[in-house]
């Protein structure tokens, strides 16, 4: 907040030093990663800049804890299926897609970031084009959020109810739990080491479906 990256980042060494960074990512990073969601929420007084470190920083700390993953599990992963994610339609903020992503990818996952801004029927689309059976979508504000059930709408609407499963994320999926319901998720996780077993959860509840199309 005080815009000093270099020292935030000094902190994190000096707190993982003797710790470990993937627990930075979960006890300092995603907690006030929240905060800042919830005062962006509130509408007090943070700027684009402040966004900025914080993606910076978020950044680091997301580089230094899958490389320490990577260390610490040398063998090689099994290579799992193919997943869609993408924030939706009129939602910009990436950070939290791109923790995801990086998460899954170093789990075994084939993942396809389709960005910011995502029409409901560009995700099914996609989905349907690379084989993918789980869609995981982010937004960061309530508003935005809402625009997830044109896409619940678009799964059902073309009969993939159930084999097409829906997880959603992002900072006001935690803030208001409800709102998985409201919005038609299939489910959600409270952080990216979370998602990634939600994601093997939802791919295993739709493989009891059936086929796709």
């Amino acid at each position: 907040m005080e815009g000093d990256r270099v020292a935030a980042i000094g902190l994190i060494d000096e707190w993982a030093l003797h710790r470990a960074y993937s627990r930075a990512v979960t006890e300092i990073l995603e907690p006030v990663l929240h905060e800042f969601g919830e005062q962006w929420y509130r509408g007090e007084e943070l700027s684009l800049s402040h966004g900025y470190i914080a993606g910076k920083v978020a950044q680091y700390l997301m580089e230094k804890s899958l490389h320490e993953q990577k260390k610490n599990n040398s063998a090689p992963r099994k290579k799992k299926g193919v997943l869609v994610i993408g924030n939706i339609e009129d939602d910009y903020h990436s950070l939290g897609r791109m923790m995801l992503r990086r998460f899954l990818e170093i789990s075994g996952w084939h993942v396809h970031d389709l960005g910011n801004d995502v029409l409901a029927e560009e995700f099914v689309d996609k989905a349907l084009e690379v084989g993918a059976r789980v869609i995981g979508v982010s937004a960061m504000m309530y508003t935005n959020a809402l625009n997830i059930r044109k896409l619940r709408r678009e799964i059902d609407g073309r009969g993939l109810k159930g084999r097409l499963q829906l997880a959603v994320g992002g900072a006001i999926f935690i803030s208001r739990p409800g709102l998985v319901r409201e919005v038609g998720g299939d489910g959600t996780a409270i952080n990216a080491f979370k998602s990634v077993e939600l994601m093997e959860r939802l791919w295993h509840k739709s493989t009891l479906q059936g086929e796709l199309p």
